[in-house]
């Protein structure tokens, strides 16, 4: 199927076109008649696949002019990066169509962007955060809305985001279509959905949690984070393979370590993005990143989401998440519009588990190789890494009950399953204690 063949005015396929596109991926055919139809809908596509544009053509092909001042469309992202994104290829999508976007997020003037939703627009593209403030400020009329995109929808209804959106949807009217995309979707979130949206229809291209066939995946054991940096210095210094790199890590405090340890090693080869950098700091490393004026960028999981950076060769994962979700979109930066791409993890002996739930999460195994010999071991430790003494226990007395049946059954919702046993007993096999040769000194 060429995109021709799809109901698109004749506009958005000269977009199209000067884009270099003729053929939809298969969430772009199979979610543009049910967005249509004016369903409520949720997409499960892996990343890179054009979810954006998924949901972008239909509601821009439904969108008639109109002099109103309120938008009409609300798409809802969890970064700042991906609203830049998001309206960027709005942008693209638009020359010859007469429609009026805006994206808005915090960590700008709130004041410049009152005026933005003041002037009018159609669509307008919003992290939770300040999107609430205009809405609560009453600048920005909610009432108006016909349809509600929410992007990266796992993340939108985790507990970070969960109360904000759940205020949004209290003053979004009812009576809209609701529309939402991910690349994983979790049980729990699955079943939060129900309670907020009209029976949507589930459109999955790929089993949530499935990566691209594009993306070779390995692990090496390591001990620490040392020697994990010297590991990603041996790697790095093969300039022609690892040309394009990502590298995760698990938060601010260890990115900013890695970043002062690159700049020595590597000088002017490196940068470095989380949420303490400033706005304008985060969208100019993603450019620069994007144009290929430094070769690897060091990132919490800001940037796993969503974002569409062009020909990354290699994702390595500093650290394994401890949500198996969040490696999927992590390594989905790579691999994307049917390239090849490769996504190595370092792991410690506590972070082998992780890469176990990974594993069930993807339904595949991931190759697993030992460190190579050539590799110092570093005895420094950072201070996560050093033990810590337990605090002593104080043993409460207490007056002893007769045992016998509990009063009552435990309840569903408080019971655990026990992956205990024999699970752990293949993960520990599988992912055996990192190799020492020694302590060397670093």
């Amino acid at each position: 199927m060429n995109f021709s063949d799809l109901n698109i005015n004749r506009f958005l396929l000269d977009a199209l076109d000067e884009m270099g596109f003729s053929t939809p991926t298969p969430i772009q055919e199979k979610a543009f008649p049910e967005i249509m139809s004016g369903k409520d809908l949720i997409g499960i596509a892996q990343t890179g696949t054009g979810k954006t544009f998924a949901y972008l053509l239909p509601i821009l092909r439904q969108l008639t002019f109109s002099k109103q001042k309120h938008p009409r469309v609300l798409i809802v992202v969890p970064t700042r990066e991906l609203v830049v994104q998001v309206v960027a290829e709005i942008e693209s999508l638009t020359p010859y169509i007469n429609v009026r976007f805006a994206g808005v997020y915090g960590g700008t003037n709130l004041n410049k962007q009152k005026q933005l939703v003041f002037e009018g627009q159609d669509i307008l593209v919003a992290t939770p955060g300040r999107l609430l403030d205009l809405a609560l400020d009453g600048i920005l009329k909610l009432k108006y809305i016909q349809k509600l995109v929410i992007d990266e929808v796992d993340e939108m209804m985790n507990l970070g985001f969960r109360p904000q959106l759940i205020t949004l949807l209290d003053l979004l009217p009812k009576n809209r279509q609701s529309i939402m995309f991910s690349a994983t979707l979790t049980k729990e979130v699955a079943s939060i959905l129900d309670q907020f949206f009209k029976s949507p229809i589930k459109i999955e291209i790929a089993a949530s949690g499935s990566p691209l066939d594009t993306i070779k995946q390995l692990a090496y054991p390591i001990p620490n984070f040392y020697t994990k940096v010297n590991f990603l210095v041996d790697l790095l210094k093969d300039k022609e393979t690892f040309n394009k790199v990502l590298v995760f890590v698990k938060n601010k405090k260890q990115a900013n370590i890695l970043y002062e340890e690159l700049e020595i090693l590597l000088p002017g080869e490196t940068d470095v993005i989380h949420s303490n950098k400033t706005q304008n700091y985060r969208l100019r490393s993603v450019k620069n990143f994007e144009m290929g004026f430094f070769k690897v960028l060091i990132a919490t999981d800001i940037i796993a989401r969503g974002l569409d950076l062009t020909d990354v060769t290699h994702v390595i994962n500093f650290d394994i998440p401890n949500e198996p979700e969040n490696y999927i979109h992590r390594i989905g930066r790579t691999g994307r519009a049917e390239q090849e791409g490769i996504a190595i993890s370092f792991f410690t002996e506590e972070e082998a588990d992780f890469l176990g739930e990974i594993e069930l999460l993807m339904n595949r195994e991931i190759e697993v190789l030992d460190l190579p010999e050539v590799i110092e071991i570093s005895s420094q430790l950072i201070d996560e890494e050093m033990t810590k003494e337990a605090p002593e226990k104080v043993v409460k007395r207490t007056i002893a009950e007769p045992t016998g049946p509990a009063f009552h059954e435990k309840k569903e919702k408080n019971s655990r399953v026990n992956l205990g046993g024999s699970y752990r007993r293949e993960i520990a096999k599988k992912y055996k204690k990192p190799k020492t040769r020694g302590q060397k000194r670093k």
